[in-house]
């Protein structure tokens, strides 16, 4: 018979989940179902990927009902992938190893006629511009020693939604700064925090300091800046006091180049930090500059700006997440099985991750994509060898046909 794909089974039993033997099958076949299911992914077609003959309320009452604690499930997945960076930087040598801890947010959007899902509730999209029907998440991504992993979530409530049902409001920066928080660095460890405008506050700077974590993240134009003890908003100093022979310019990867005015000061309340005002390809005092904020002042304009570039690794995160897993096309109605569901996506995102690092070459990199369509064609290979070997046996087609659940 076609059994599970090797190398997942190999990745749950390393992990060493508290999970009993039925539980862990069930999990298993989840994993496998939404790597090999093509299209939309709702548990139906999931279940359907597997061959399985489990009943679909098998999987969903896993989600549900089942009792297992998927805090535990995240600290353990956590700690397994930890333990993999740390052992690949202890042969490297002596050097700190440089971690990037990505924060951003992300919506689930569902159709607006959809009334049965819970906590669905009118988020902002960034995207969009506008408020859409969805769930929304803040996560992190972690970055290091040549893995991507998708690492932590939080779910976002709105502050109406939270007095209806009784919850504890914290807005997204609260979200953030837990998630910063939780990160337990080691001390040969240097931790750059990379975020978009929309977390750059003095909550959670001042939280990354007392960590000793540094900050890189992108400034809206509206913040004030004091060049020579003169307070004013950075897109008014740009436009009025910015020349070109006041820029630096930047390469960055032998491609992007940038030119660069470099402040450092205080920003608004936050004291001493470096601010850079950037323009892509050529200066015009017109347009409004990309600002970059880093909390690291030993960092040259060309390092700051490359590790900057790294936060693109959550972005193109989530358009895996949702085009290739279908993170967000999940049908259940109870938002306590959807938060396990979010938790088994990170499973799969981190099993294809480390996938990826093992058969990637300098000559012949793979991207997820690359993974999912090896692993895809691996088990079409096994469905093959298996009927061949049945072939051979003279078991009758029809019965082949019906274990594999497929049609001539």
């Amino acid at each position: 018979m076609v059994t599970l794909y090797s190398a997942i089974v190999k990745f749950i039993l390393a992990m060493q989940l508290q999970f009993t033997a039925p539980q862990r099958n069930h999990l298993l076949h989840i994993m496998q179902g939404i790597i090999l299911c093509e299209g939309r992914k709702t548990i139906t077609q999931i279940r359907s990927s597997t061959n399985s003959y489990r009943h679909l309320s098998c999987m969903t009452k896993f989600l549900k009902h089942s009792p297992w604690c998927v805090n535990r499930m995240q600290k353990r997945r956590m700690q397994f992938l930890l333990e993999k960076i740390r052992r690949k930087h202890s042969k490297k040598g002596d050097t700190r190893s440089i971690v990037f801890l990505i924060i951003d947010d992300t919506s689930c959007k569902k159709d607006v006629s959809t009334k049965h899902i819970e906590a669905l509730d009118f988020h902002f999209s960034h995207d969009e511009g506008k408020g859409v029907w969805s769930h929304c998440l803040v996560t992190a991504h972690l970055v290091s020693e040549g893995y991507s992993f998708a690492w932590d979530f939080r779910p976002y409530f709105r502050e109406g939604y939270c007095n209806v049902n009784q919850i504890p409001f914290k807005s997204k920066n609260d979200l953030a700064l837990e998630l910063i928080q939780s990160y337990e660095a080691s001390d040969d460890e240097l931790v750059y925090v990379l975020m978009d405008s929309w977390y750059t506050s003095k909550k959670i700077i001042d939280a990354c300091n007392a960590k000793g974590f540094h900050i890189i993240a992108a400034v809206k134009t509206n913040r004030k800046i004091r060049p020579a003890g003169i307070r004013i908003q950075i897109a008014e100093f740009a436009t009025n006091y910015i020349h070109q022979s006041d820029l630096h310019s930047v390469t960055v990867g032998n491609q992007n180049m940038y030119w660069v005015y470099e402040y450092e000061g205080p920003l608004a309340d936050v004291e001493n930090v470096k601010v850079l005002l950037s323009w892509e390809k050529e200066f015009d005092s017109s347009k409004t500059p990309f600002c970059i904020l880093c909390t690291d002042q030993t960092l040259d304009l060309e390092t700051i700006l490359r590790y900057y570039q790294v936060r693109w690794n959550i972005e193109t995160g989530y358009r895996y997440f949702k085009e290739m897993l279908g993170f967000d096309q999940y049908q259940l109605q109870s938002f306590y099985a959807i938060q396990r569901y979010w938790a088994i996506q990170f499973l799969v995102y981190n099993f294809l991750e480390l996938q990826r690092n093992e058969w990637s070459t300098e000559q012949d990199p793979m991207t997820l994509g690359d993974v999912v369509r090896r692993i895809r064609k691996e088990y079409f290979g096994q469905i093959v060898t298996y009927v061949y070997q049945q072939a051979l046996a003279q078991r009758p087609l029809f019965e082949v046909l019906d274990e594999l659940k497929l049609s001539a």
